[in-house]
């Protein structure tokens, strides 16, 4: 392992939905919240289905972003913060604990024995991120931000959605802050979304990754850790038909970073 830049921090960023753990953290909150009568199905329907939507087509379109964004805000407006985080912190026992991924906790644990700081960096609003992060005893968590008055959220955000380039983003900002050496710092994710938080570290890693990250990471020697199970059909053909792409992708390899995002 490389020393990093004298004075400088080293640290291990990692996703959270399907990389930390199976499935939506925010699913799982919401789901909890139902469970205690805060709203019926049909109110989350817009949410479910804008992640659905999204999930399906894959795109950067901003609208479509803009979508879950907006649904989001809806998910949990007019509800009280100190509400939310009591939940929150239910729904982590009932639901997040045992969905966890126990590589990548080991992972996160190993970094942490090497005295390197660990942060949650997740399209999740930040105050169920942190808590997340606090749980598991990492170092804190960046997550998108809701507007919050007189004790309630307002269904507005602060900023942006942290999705895609808006990781990479808060990650160089934290790293200004703090005075962290991305160039020696780790990132960890299982979506293509996440190409360029990935690539704004010297070590980038994949976990669980879908088949347009799994292409990436082996086209550039990226380490890959999968942990999921009944994946039979998957295990023997996806890395033959990745490592096609992957070959064909590097031997025409695009003309600028700014098109594989």
């Amino acid at each position: 392992m490389s020393e990093a830049s004298k004075g400088l921090k080293r640290v291990a960023f990692f996703d959270v939905d399907n990389t930390i753990l199976r499935g939506s953290s925010l699913y799982f909150l919401g789901r909890g919240m139902y469970q205690r009568g805060f709203f019926s199905k049909r109110d989350i329907s817009a949410f479910v289905l804008a992640n659905l939507r999204y999930r399906l087509t894959g795109t950067e379109n901003p609208d479509e972003i803009a979508r879950v964004q907006n649904a989001a805000c809806e998910f949990i407006k007019g509800h009280k913060v100190d509400e939310i985080l009591a939940i929150g912190s239910e729904v982590y026992d009932e639901y997040v604990s045992p969905a966890l991924w126990q590589g990548t906790i080991e992972i996160a644990n190993e970094h942490l024995k090497n005295n390197e700081e660990v942060w949650l960096v997740t399209a999740t609003p930040e105050a169920l991120a942190d808590l997340i992060a606090k749980r598991l005893g990492f170092t804190g968590a960046l997550g998108t931000k809701a507007e919050a008055a007189d004790g309630s959220y307002t269904g507005k955000m602060i900023g942006a959605l942290l999705h895609g380039k808006e990781k990479a983003r808060a990650i160089k900002e934290l790293a200004d802050r703090h005075g962290i050496d991305l160039a020696h710092s780790y990132a960890y994710s299982d979506s293509h979304h996440d190409i360029p938080l990935l690539e704004a570290v010297g070590n980038p890693r994949a976990i669980n990754p879908d088949t347009l990250l799994q292409i990436r990471a082996i086209r550039d020697n990226w380490p890959i850790h999968d942990f999921r199970r009944a994946r039979a059909i998957k295990a023997f053909f996806g890395p033959i038909a990745a490592r096609i792409v992957a070959i064909a992708t590097f031997v025409s390899p695009p003309k600028s970073r700014a098109k594989e995002k």
